[in-house]
């Protein structure tokens, strides 16, 4: 008899959360596992990626809630659902309040959850496993029948500001806390000490044959008005992906004689301020931001060198996916890059502040022979990292 494994997710936006579950759910082996997906919203652009053997459960409106004005929850039916979230903010300015705490993302989320878990159903269905891809795990721990619970962690977790009671109320009761790193998971037992025995390491799976075939989807002026060397950042408009100091950091780059273009692709809410320091810096010409890319593969294909230029990360899966479409790669020295490549063989770790970021840039750029010995590398390695599959299977068994 088959397996079941259930994964749940908000939606299928893009991002790279999602494109690893993508890549999850495109390695496993469907003669043994039967998997469902619970979705908050039946969104987002990668949900036609889904593999068809994916059970893909109904949706239910209750959870759609959570990302629903306040306002427009209040004014319709759902009016108990907007009650229920002014209750989550105004607990949360209580508690920073009271514990002299700044409020964060994964906080609001861990109020926004809690104060809505009462209106929500369950999901249907029993289960040999249940994962809580992305967020929150309680929908998991109260709303779920699985024999093995396990919530996943994509980030460095000393840079989150949680709640840190209500964090511990929710992993002692599940089995197992699954980062994407072992920095990740060396900086969540940092944290949380007590869940040692629980937290494991397994990494982002990629399905390389899918991206490898969108790569070669045929574009038409991929990069307008580029002038020299292509550079290529991929990610959510977020203060850490530091697009911010883009600006700066191409700037001193140019400086040195060398023209480059510094494409972005992504969208999200610092938009505004990366515009900002494009127009402040004068490098209108130079740093392009190119939106929402549903296929951003013939773009990395395209470029001449893929820069992640993060504050911090879990654990990159566009740098994954730029080493396995054979680019040469930079990432800053953020807390988990370490674990992202290895420094000076199939990729280059620069220092995170402007100026000293942009000279390590020149250097490579001026240095064909390294630029070309780095893209060599990345056909010795396997990025797919199918054999992790056997972690998440040995879960079950």
């Amino acid at each position: 008899m088959k397996k079941k494994i259930l994964f749940i997710m908000p939606s299928m936006f893009i991002g790279g959360a999602e494109r690893s579950l993508l890549g999850l759910l495109g390695s496993i082996d469907y003669s043994n596992y039967e998997v469902s997906l619970f979705l908050y919203r039946h969104e987002g652009e990668f949900l036609e990626l889904i593999p068809k053997e994916v059970q893909v459960l109904s949706v239910m409106p209750e959870y759609g809630t959570f990302d629903v004005p306040i306002k427009e929850l209040l004014l319709s039916k759902k009016w108990k659902y907007g009650v229920a979230r002014l209750w989550a903010k105004f607990s949360m300015k209580i508690h920073c309040i009271k514990e002299q705490e700044n409020t964060g993302v994964w906080m609001a989320m861990q109020y926004i959850s809690k104060s809505l878990l009462p209106l929500l159903p369950k999901i249907p269905g029993k289960y040999d496993i249940g994962i809580s891809f992305l967020g929150v795990p309680d929908v998991l721990i109260e709303r779920v029948d699985a024999k093995v619970k396990v919530a996943w962690n994509h980030t460095d977790y000393t840079v989150l500001n949680p709640n840190k009671k209500r964090d511990r109320e929710l992993y002692s009761k599940i089995d197992y806390i699954a980062s994407v790193s072992t920095p990740c998971t060396e900086k969540f037992v940092q944290i949380y000490p007590e869940f040692k025995d629980k937290a494991i390491t397994i990494e982002n799976l990629l399905d390389t044959n899918l991206l490898e075939n969108q790569a070669n989807e045929v574009r038409e002026d991929l990069f307008p008005n580029k002038k020299g060397k292509v550079l290529l950042s991929v990610g959510r408009y977020s203060d850490a992906k530091n697009f911010d100091n883009v600006p700066d950091i191409c700037k001193s780059i140019l400086e040195t004689g060398i023209k480059v273009t510094w494409y972005i692709i992504g969208y999200g809410g610092e938009e505004g301020l990366i515009q900002k320091r494009i127009k402040e810096a004068s490098m209108e010409q130079n740093v392009i931001l190119l939106g929402k890319k549903s296929n951003p593969y013939p773009y990395i294909k395209g470029c001449d060198l893929y820069i992640q230029p993060s504050r911090y990360e879990g654990k990159a899966v566009t740098v994954r996916e730029a080493q396995i479409l054979h680019k040469p790669v930079v990432i800053t020295n953020f807390a988990t890059s370490a674990s992202q490549l290895q420094d000076g063989y199939d990729g280059i770790i620069v220092p995170m502040k402007n100026e000293e970021c942009a000279m390590k840039i020149v250097e490579l750029l001026k240095d064909e022979k390294r630029m070309n010995q780095l893209i060599d590398n990345t056909y010795k390695n396997d990025y797919s990292n199918r054999q992790e599959l056997e972690k998440l299977y040995a879960l079950i068994k």
